[in-house]
């Protein structure tokens, strides 16, 4: 494969679990589990992104290289998009996000966000969806759905139940359409610098704030969007004291 780079942003602030970057994970922080996961991907650089001093230093002491960023940032995209302007990273230069929270992410779904883009040379975007099979999930709103076109660019994505099968769901929403998969987005993310570059000049769309999913601001400019699809999801991040003794459990056993 081609080469590319990966950012990985990371926040010490969160909610639910302050610090998590830094979280132990069997005797490493979390955001060390994420950049050995990236430097097994064989690129040629990887990057944390931060806008924290502990989680620079903590970085550094393992050896990582990292970038400080803005405080002011809304969401990844923008953090990276910062990256890729201090290193000077030329247009067609190809950044995958590899999330903070993501220690056990498979190196294939890494490569094959990349692969989306390397392979569509009119895509500014990369990601990734899975079928859903389930009706529960295809009518939540918490999972992101997305609507495909025939060479798998997406055409649009929405928190609400599409393709909306007109004729099957006003008699019952017991059963899923069988006339087109349902497929959920999966956030990951590549980017082409260029992209990013533009995006900075791209104010919010109606549409992305009705929905709150930043990826339809590409959408709305014009930007293609090409998304692989996977037959299993990867298991989930960390986001809750549970998960921490989850994946904790899954990486001893590694």
């Amino acid at each position: 494969m081609s080469d590319y780079k990966i950012v990985i942003p990371a926040r010490y602030a969160s909610s639910r679990l302050p610090g998590k970057p830094l979280i132990d994970l069997a005797g490493k922080p979390m955001i060390q589990h994420v950049y050995e996961r990236a430097l097994a991907a064989g690129v040629s650089e990887v990057v944390i992104a931060t806008d924290d001093e502990r989680i620079k230093l903590a970085a550094e002491a393992f050896g990582a290289e990292v970038v400080m960023t803005s405080l002011d940032h809304e969401n990844g995209t923008e953090r990276i998009a910062e990256v890729a302007l201090i290193k000077g990273w030329a247009d067609d230069v190809i950044i995958v996000n590899l999330q903070g929270d993501e220690p056990l992410i498979p190196r294939e779904l890494i490569e094959l966000t990349a692969k989306g883009l390397l392979d569509n040379p009119e895509a500014g975007m990369s990601s990734v969806c899975t079928p859903i099979h389930d009706v529960e999930e295809a009518f939540d709103p918490n999972a992101v759905k997305v609507v495909l076109d025939q060479r798998q660019f997406a055409m649009t994505f929405s928190r609400a139940p599409i393709p909306w099968d007109r004729d099957l769901y006003k008699q019952s929403r017991d059963t899923l359409t069988s006339r087109m998969p349902v497929l959920r987005h999966i956030g990951m993310y590549g980017y082409r610098v260029s992209f990013l570059k533009a995006y900075q000049t791209m104010e919010p769309c109606a549409l992305e704030l009705t929905e709150s999913l930043e990826q339809l601001r590409a959408l709305w400019y014009g930007t293609k969007i090409h998304m692989s699809v996977i037959e299993q999801a990867p298991g989930h991040g960390i986001d809750t004291p549970a998960d921490v003794e989850r994946v904790t459990k899954l990486l001893l056993a590694l």
